[in-house]
């Protein structure tokens, strides 16, 4: 492709000689090209950049899990302040730019500062749009575009009631399931006939919409809103065909606009937004403009993909430098709403010239729908399993006859890489086979090239690494396969090796491997005794290490070495999970989910008694007491005690629950007792410490009502006996589980339970979850230690009920019943 040159207007460099570059606007696209821009011409510009949020630029993509409460703010941070210093980058934020003067070349911001430049970046993104329907201007209502929107939703949230959402496009069902997962009852109203219908097909809408229904959300389509009732704030909204749906929050979104008035005012061209080149330079050549305030070739884009092409540009142009220029964007989108996998790409719109492939396997939820013209793929939709989505991708973007491929072409890349590899290809190193512009990571703007550039040259070994230095994975986390996968494709066996030759932390050259072995093989029963026998650098060990060392002596000496409580993270510290208010969390134990009138009413009592603000059933079936002040801990815990409650150790790296259906005992569906066998396994199980948070499920039928097979171990009860399912996961990468083996009796339920316990004890490293260590060692292993070999099983089984022997105590009851510090359950004012 031609390189693009543009004519560079003069400047009057600032007082140590380098050029004054003004940023308008603190955002991804604008630190984007920042990055870009330092790549290429370290310390050429002094930069100042305004921004209109009073903090640092953040992942506006991950606020939906921050207000799904699975991030914190500090973990969406993309450039913190010691960025800006590392970079002299002269931040305002909070003081948003209010008149460009480009006569005089200066900026004006609402606090009255006067900044001159030599060049501007323009990245005002987009604003919200509001539909004029009478009572929108209600307090309670409010968009979700960024953090302040967060914490209204999530101070709404706090005070429960139901909420409902206009819009059922990307944005909007991530504000509802958000919103669902803190507690409140979410209804979407969508104007067309199926969600999320400029992504998806009507086929997959219609999947969604099922899914989301099942997890508790209320969708209605064709929903015309009409008004947002209410006198004061929010109390509902009426639809033009009469119903009205109560709440006291509503959520708009139902799109975005370009932020155009800055640059309109200024007297730069402007239509449906600020109009750029193909080198993203403005009607004004010192001023550039990138992200989804900009208009290029008529098209603007309100996805990520987009603004990272722009950025490449911009700086090429700040930098002075020839590039091939932005010739636009084919967008995929993937839906981020946990659990769903969801993929689409390209165009998928119905014509006479466009052929489908369709494939769908009803059993396992997926559905793939791939357009074809002239032998080309020029769309494709992905439900249920999404993991080829970069490969439809890449073959999109590159516009690659797939005339060869049809065939196979709807069963993915490694049936495509084995059809023409032999029976001898490896479907994982199909990523290997990816150009080295296909993007890995869509939240970051990551392409293959730039991750094994960065393997090879930095010598990066580990996940973590490629994520420090690539951000590659660090977002949603959905790319992660992905990453692992070229990892081993650019390391080969050199991976395997890397990755367990990796040190604890910097305190030691020991791996965790190695410190398990030698705790057993010298005899150390205590933290100073590994310290000083395997020569740690630290006098003490530090925050990583010691809780990691505090596990593994728990597990190989039960009952002789004594847990440090030193050494655990202040959740275990204080037998529950801190808020970020400072307040804490309690849930007792529902053994098996089951509940009485006497504990509820202990719960409602001790709610009453301390004025506890929420009360939320839980995910594992459990009642979550939130806000309880941190010198009311002990007395919570001994009126929960007085009524038989036990902790649920909903903060521990151990068992949380076990998750059941009613089974035979209610349901007419039901082939087994499996409330009763929950119960059985919980109590079995509960007080054991593991390498990470532990959940177990039991469903009564394969109708798995009770989500087993997405827990570390999940039983699915069948007519002939109990099917044991092992290495699922939930959360941001869901996993489900393998299957391990079919047995006929409770007792040998309870058997392998306790053998697969005590070999994830044994074996996988501290913090490190069933899902991760079974694929790092393999279902094949795991099959040989506990269905093929039924000696060794029992063995296994026979250490975790000993070591049960000794965990088996409530931390509740133990702190309630006097043995307290005063001090360590005080606020922060009363200590010292």
């Amino acid at each position: 492709m031609d390189t693009l040159t543009h004519p560079s207007p003069p400047v009057a460099l600032s007082a140590d000689g380098r050029e004054r570059l003004v940023v308008v606007g603190n955002g991804m696209a604008a630190l984007r090209t920042l990055e870009e821009l330092f790549a290429r011409a370290p310390g050429r510009h002094a930069v100042t950049v305004f921004g209109a949020e009073p903090r640092v630029n953040y992942n506006r993509i991950m606020l939906s899990p921050l207000l799904a409460g699975e991030k914190r703010f500090d973990d969406i941070v993309l450039n913190g302040h010691d960025w800006y210093d590392a970079h002299g980058v002269t931040l305002h934020a909070g003081d948003p730019v209010v008149a460009i003067d480009r006569a005089a070349r200066v900026v004006v911001s609402r606090a009255g500062r006067r900044v001159p430049y030599d060049r501007l970046l323009l990245a005002t993104g987009s604003d919200p749009v509001i539909i004029p329907v009478p009572g929108s201007a209600l307090p309670g209502v409010v968009t979700f575009r960024d953090v302040d929107d967060v914490d209204r939703m999530l101070a709404a949230a706090a005070s429960g009631g139901s909420a409902v959402v206009i819009g059922g496009g990307l944005l909007g069902l991530e504000a509802a399931n958000g919103l669902m997962r803190q507690g409140m009852d979410v209804t979407v109203l969508h104007l067309m006939p199926t969600l999320m219908e400029r992504q998806l097909d009507e086929s997959a809408g219609h999947l969604l919409q099922a899914e989301l229904e099942r997890r508790g959300l209320t969708v209605i389509t064709r929903a015309d809103t009409a008004a947002i009732l209410g006198s004061d704030r929010v109390e509902g909204v009426r639809l033009k065909d009469g119903r009205e749906i109560p709440c006291s929050l509503v959520v708009m979104a139902v799109g975005i606009r370009p932020g155009t008035m800055l640059a309109r005012d200024a007297g730069l061209t402007v239509e449906r937004g600020v109009v750029v080149d193909d080198l993203m330079a403005t009607s004004d050549p010192a001023i550039v403009a990138v992200g989804e305030c900009v208009q290029h070739r008529n098209t603007c884009y309100g996805l990520v993909a987009p603004l990272w092409e722009m950025a490449k540009v911009a700086a090429d142009r700040l930098a002075g430098r020839e590039c091939a220029g932005y010739t636009g964007s084919v967008t995929a989108t993937k839906l981020k709403v946990t659990g769903i996998d969801l993929y689409s790409a390209g165009d998928f719109a119905p014509a006479k010239d466009r052929q489908d492939i369709v494939f769908r396997d009803a059993a396992r939820g997926v559905y793939k729908r791939l357009v074809l013209k002239d032998d080309r793929l020029i769309g494709a939709v992905l439900y249920g399993e999404t993991g080829d989505g970069p490969w439809y991708f890449q073959l999109l973007k590159d516009g690659t006859d797939v005339s060869g491929l049809r065939d196979t072409l709807a069963f993915g890349q490694a049936y495509a890489a084995m059809a023409e590899g032999g029976a001898g290809a490896n479907p994982r190193n199909a990523v290997a086979s990816l150009s080295d512009e296909a993007e890995i990571c869509g939240c970051n703007g990551v392409c293959k090239g730039t991750i094994v550039k960065a393997i090879g040259e930095k010598g990066l070994t580990s996940l973590e690494e490629v994520r420090t230095h690539t951000k590659a994975s660090a977002s949603c986390g959905s790319c992660t396969g992905l990453v692992e996968q070229l990892l081993k494709a650019t390391l080969g066996d050199g991976y395997e090796a890397a990755t367990a030759a990796k040190p604890i932390c910097g305190c030691t050259h020991h791996t965790h491997d190695d410190v398990r072995r030698l705790i057993a093989a010298m005899g150390l029963k205590s933290i100073p005794a590994v310290l000083q026998a395997l020569e740690w650098r630290t006098a003490d060990g530090c925050h990583v290490c010691r809780p990691a060392l505090n596990y593994y002596l728990l597990t190989a000496w039960p009952g002789e070495y004594v847990d440090d409580s030193r050494s655990r993270f202040v959740n275990e510290r204080m037998h529950a999970n801190i808020q970020k208010d400072g307040t804490y969390s309690v849930v007792p134990r529902m053994w098996g989910g089951l509940t009485s009138a006497k504990e509820l009413r202990a719960i409602a009592d001790v709610v009453d008694k301390f004025a506890i603000p929420t009360v939320k059933v839980t995910g594992g079936q459990r009642i979550d007491l939130l806000g309880v002040k941190k010198d009311d801990l002990p007395a919570v815990w001994a009126d929960l005690n007085a009524a038989g409650m036990v902790s649920g150790h909903a903060y521990a790296k151990g068992l949380r629950t076990v998750k059941t259906c009613v089974g035979t005992e209610w349901c007419r569906f039901g082939t087994q007792d499996s409330t009763g066998l929950g119960v059985k396994l919980e109590r079995m199980t509960w007080g054991s410490w593991t390498p990470h948070k532990v959940k177990l499920g039991v469903s009564g039928c394969p109708r798995n009502c009770a989500e087993a097979t997405i827990k570390d171990l999940g039983v699915i009860c069948v007519d002939s006996g109990y099917e044991l399912h092992v290495g699922g996961n939930g959360g941001i990468k869901v996993r489900a589980c393998d299957l391990l083996v079919k047995v006929a009796t409770e007792g040998e339920v309870l058997e392998y339970t306790g053998a697969y316990m005590q070999l994830y004890r044994e074996e996988a490293r501290y913090l490190e979850r069933t899902a991760p260590w079974l694929e790092r060692v393999g279902l094949d292993h795991i099959k040989a230690r506990l269905v093929d070999d039924p000696e060794g099983r029992k063995a296994l089984n026979a250490r975790f009920l000993f070591s049960q022997s000794f965990s088996q105590d409530d931390p509740w009851a133990a702190r309630a019943s006097g043995g307290v510090d005063r001090h360590e359950f005080a606020p922060l004012a009363e200590v010292g």
